[in-house]
């Protein structure tokens, strides 16, 4: 991999998790707790021995950038020319923000041409699954590829949410149709299934950058991989698929697009369930974040109808849980659950302090989030909505701005414009 740079794509600005994304970005969502979702995918470029990595951010950068400083700069060998490099929108080649992701690459491809890598592994922030970019790599070199597409099989009824691949039985690409509404396409090797592009692209750097400016130069270009750059290479270049080996060493194949909020919710409650389908606890492939100097998790109070546990929950350092319950739960740092709270199926991140008889359920608490004495969030979602973002499924969000110590807004502020819910 020492000839490979990773270029990971971490700037867009998640309409689809808001109100999470209202003040961070996407990549920057906590996630199981202690991480933060661009964790997964930076812990599988180290364990894939990717060891220069640009991450190009733009949309509420602050916190995800002091992330990545705080956490991830001394993960690499500076002195031997490693680096995990943050990149904002340096305005160099153009005086716009990204204007798509192929743009967002072409933006930076001073950058990526300083470094003068043979291959360039495009990668997203977004996305929950184990993988070993080397294997890829080996494949994309072995098949003598110009560039390599990673896929996985969906069912045909989930391509409008995947760029959907054309694979011959050889494992060449010969089409590329980008989130189509539905397709006849069938996986070759599952009649059943389909193939579709994971957002996980390996080119040569030759063949990589004079196709960026190509696109950069033509003013009809969404200026977007799946849309431009990818149908634009078939038939000029060697464009194969490689199938995803998934690492997770589970039976089924594990990759979540957590773009929204119903799919970030399922799978914090997946990690924190009896036998999670995504395993955190694999030391052969382990999951890396920031460190946080904050003394271990805290249980106290044992007296009838006023004893402090957790069941079936992942519960993070400088958590106590005081005379309360816990059950199906993901906790984030420094969270104070208080004496009678019930708190069921939720996801609650740092720096909480939900009150004593509170009962809380199917919902996610947004950081630094004060819930006063006898709340009740998450059994009446029409009186949840007069108070907080409830999803269309039924999901309430709780955002700092209904915390009693701080300045609450109408929580029509929050809600579509046309005042429906999403």
């Amino acid at each position: 991999m020492k000839d490979t740079l990773g270029v990971l794509l971490a700037g867009g600005a998640g309409e689809r998790l808001f109100p999470l994304t209202r003040d961070r970005a996407k990549p920057a969502v906590p996630f199981a707790g202690q991480y933060r979702i661009i964790d997964i995918t930076l812990s599988n470029c180290i364990n894939s021995d990717l060891r220069r990595v640009y991450i190009l951010t733009q949309y509420k950068a602050l916190s995800l950038n002091r992330h990545i400083r705080e956490g991830w700069g001394s993960v690499v060998a500076n002195e031997l020319g490693d680096f995990i490099e943050i990149l904002p929108p340096m305005q160099r080649v153009s005086k716009s923000w990204y204007q798509g992701t192929a743009d967002a690459v072409y933006q930076n491809i001073y950058s990526i041409g300083s470094e003068q890598p043979k291959h360039v592994l495009i990668l997203s922030g977004d996305h929950i699954y184990k993988m070993n970019y080397a294997l890829m790599l080996e494949h994309h070199c072995e098949s003598g590829a110009d560039v390599t597409i990673a896929t996985l099989p969906v069912h045909p009824s989930e391509v409008s949410a995947f760029g959907v691949v054309e694979v011959a039985r050889s494992g060449e690409v010969t089409g590329f149709i980008e989130k189509p509404k539905e397709t006849s396409l069938r996986s070759p090797f599952n009649p059943d299934m389909v193939d579709a592009s994971m957002g996980i692209y390996l080119f040569n750097t030759d063949v990589l950058l004079p196709e960026l400016i190509k696109d950069a130069e033509d003013p009809h270009s969404k200026h977007d991989f799946g849309h431009n750059i990818l149908p634009n290479l078939l038939g000029r270049y060697r464009v194969q698929a490689y199938n995803f080996v998934d690492e997770n060493k589970q039976k089924a194949l594990y990759w979540r697009d957590v773009g929204t909020l119903e799919a970030y919710y399922e799978a914090n409650m997946d990690v924190a369930s009896v036998s999670p389908t995504f395993n955190l606890y694999d030391k052969s492939w382990p999951m890396r974040t920031r460190p946080y100097q904050y003394p271990p998790a805290k249980f106290v109070f044992g007296e009838p109808g006023r004893t402090g546990m957790a069941i079936n929950s992942i519960v993070s350092a400088g958590s106590i849980i005081s005379g309360a319950v816990l059950r199906n739960s993901v906790l984030s740092q420094d969270v104070r659950v208080n004496s009678y709270a019930d708190v069921d199926s939720s996801v609650v991140f740092s720096h909480v302090n939900i009150g004593r008889h509170c009962r809380i359920r199917h919902a996610i608490i947004d950081r630094d989030v004060h819930i006063p004495d006898g709340t009740v969030i998450g059994y009446d979602p029409q009186e949840d909505k007069k108070n907080y973002f409830v999803s269309a499924s039924g999901l309430t969000v709780v955002t700092r701005d209904y915390s009693v110590y701080e300045n609450p807004v109408s929580p029509m502020f929050l809600q579509p414009s046309n005042g429906g819910n999403v």
